[in-house]
């Protein structure tokens, strides 16, 4: 029997095989779980389609977070379909892309509405609209962030603000939620190659640094996050809400270089 057998969990956010929720719903679908997947425009429909069909799911259903009445849709599409649900995955972050290009000094107004509107209001919009389905249910849900949400990655500008600012939602809805029954995590996951990923200028040499500097010198995978993904949303993490977990290799636990065998002599000799 798998860790969330019988669980019924919305996955947000994949737009590839390369997605981090594609990942997690990878892992959701190995260990039981039933999915229904939202797509955020026209152009992913077919895609979103195919990607569930492979988890042996046919409930899939447009949602633009930035529309209240869609929000309001989802939630009708869930209680038609299943009348109840038990594990929302909030995969979804977005900032034009002219505001990695710069310095966080060059960020627009809009652009700044756009990325903290998208990436953080929807979780608690989302989280309000279908908190009801959760009744009774012990629910569970997740989010993503990244490393630039404590420290400065350069070019990744207002997403490292908006992602400080997800954090430290997923805090105050631990609270709120927490007298319903309910708990909510963020997954600070390392740098993985995914399609939003190449908005950020220099990405590659941001994963290489990364690569290089944590522990064990190798990249994480889009099945680490979805492993953690399943722990978090099982009965095995009840104790835990509120947090942010890290599966970045350790990266974030380093200071200044990573393994001894890249450190240069000619560093320590100068």
């Amino acid at each position: 029997m798998g860790l969330l057998e019988g669980k019924k969990a919305l996955i947000t956010g994949v737009a590839n095989e390369r997605s981090i929720a594609y990942g997690i719903a990878k892992s959701f679908h190995r260990e039981g779980a039933q999915l229904a997947f939202t797509y955020a425009n026209e152009k992913l429909k077919k895609r979103v389609e195919e990607i569930a069909k492979e988890f042996g799911s046919d409930l899939t259903t447009k949602c633009d977070v930035s529309s209240d009445e869609e929000i309001k849709a989802l939630k009708e599409f869930l209680e038609k379909n299943w009348g109840s649900l038990d594990i929302i995955v909030h995969s979804i972050a977005f900032a034009p892309k002219e505001e990695f290009k710069k310095g966080v000094i060059d960020t627009t107004r809009e652009g700044f509405k756009i990325a903290m509107d998208i990436s953080v209001y929807s979780l608690i919009a989302i989280t309000r609209e279908l908190l009801p389905l959760m009744e009774g249910r012990n629910g569970t849900i997740i989010t993503l962030s990244y490393y630039g949400a404590e420290k400065v990655v350069p070019h990744y500008n207002v997403m490292g603000i908006a992602k400080a600012a997800l954090e430290s939602t997923v805090r105050y809805l631990a609270y709120d939620i927490a007298k319903h029954g309910h708990r909510i995590n963020a997954i600070s996951a390392g740098p993985v190659k995914t399609l939003a990923a190449y908005s950020i200028t220099g990405f590659h040499l941001l994963m290489e640094h990364t690569t290089k500097v944590n522990p064990f010198g190798k990249p994480i995978t889009i099945e680490d996050v979805g492993d953690t993904a399943v722990f978090l949303c099982s009965d095995w993490s009840r104790g835990i809400t509120g947090e942010v977990i890290h599966v970045d290799n350790g990266y974030h636990i380093m200071g200044v270089f990573g393994r001894e065998e890249e450190i240069k002599e000619e560093v320590f000799q100068k």
